[in-house]
């Protein structure tokens, strides 16, 4: 039974992160391992739920105008397939965890800091280049596929730190991103939880069950990827998505550490 008081959580969440281009994965995942979830399922949820929330955030962005698939091209290239490959790893409960806390506590002191500011003509060559994007896709999704989020929380910082360009757009960047690496992955999860159960339809069930969460989610991206897209102003954009990172990760790391030494 999926209690009232989640759904509105998974609500909430979809909308703050729509509104900076995040889909929320690595909140769901945070909200579901709270919520005593069966861990080898959760990855999916929070997969689906990016889908359905960074769906709509890619629309309303490119309707905006925030939005360019071939400047983005050199990050999905290799991060679509490390993805998929990051969802058939099999990870412990343990390591799920502190992977994720640990990456989304780094990612959040980056997007804090103040980053040294570089020449123009120099950054649009750097960011451009097949030999950032490619290692950096190819790191991210692996990552991402296997803790079962989108990897716009780690990308958005990496390109708020070589200033590829302003908050909206970056926002817009991240939510394409998460909706390539969020289906690559959650099909590498399903693959991995069909080979692992004698009973093919387990993971379709158990998904089914959450039902209201999807829903939660869908009706948050909609509301919060149009405000994102549209009105919230540039310097709130950087600063909500550092605050919501270092959340989540403070979240993650407590509990990891009731698990490791409680």
């Amino acid at each position: 039974m999926i209690l009232p008081l989640l759904t509105l959580a998974f609500f909430a969440t979809a909308l703050a992160y729509s509104m900076v281009g995040f889909g929320g994965g690595s909140t769901y995942n945070a909200l579901l391992v709270l919520a005593d979830t069966d861990y080898r399922l959760i990855p999916s949820i929070a997969l689906s739920c990016n889908i359905l929330v960074v769906s709509s955030g890619v629309y309303w962005f490119w309707r905006g105008q925030h939005f360019n698939l071939r400047e983005i091209m050199p990050f999905i290239v290799l991060s679509v397939p490390m993805a998929w490959i990051g969802g058939r790893i099999p990870v412990s409960e343990q390591w799920f965890i502190a992977l994720l806390g640990i990456s989304l506590l780094l990612t959040g002191v980056q997007m804090l800091a103040r980053p040294p500011r570089v020449d123009a003509v120099y950054r649009k060559q750097l960011v451009h280049s097949w030999l950032v994007g490619l290692p950096s896709g190819a790191a991210i999704g692996l990552l991402s596929g296997a803790v079962g989020i989108g990897g716009g929380i780690f990308l958005a910082p990496l390109l708020h730190l070589i200033h590829w360009d302003e908050s909206r757009k970056i926002a817009a960047t991240a939510s394409a991103f998460i909706l390539f690496n969020s289906i690559a992955g959650l099909t590498g999860q399903l693959m991995k939880q069909a080979a692992s159960h004698p009973d093919q339809q387990w993971a379709g069930e158990q998904l089914g069950h959450h039902w209201p969460l999807f829903l939660a989610v869908f009706a948050g991206g909609q509301i919060g990827s149009r405000i994102g897209s549209r009105h919230l102003p540039e310097r709130w954009v950087k600063s909500l998505t550092a605050a919501l990172v270092l959340y989540v990760a403070a979240r993650l790391l407590f509990r990891w550490y009731g698990l490791t030494f409680g």
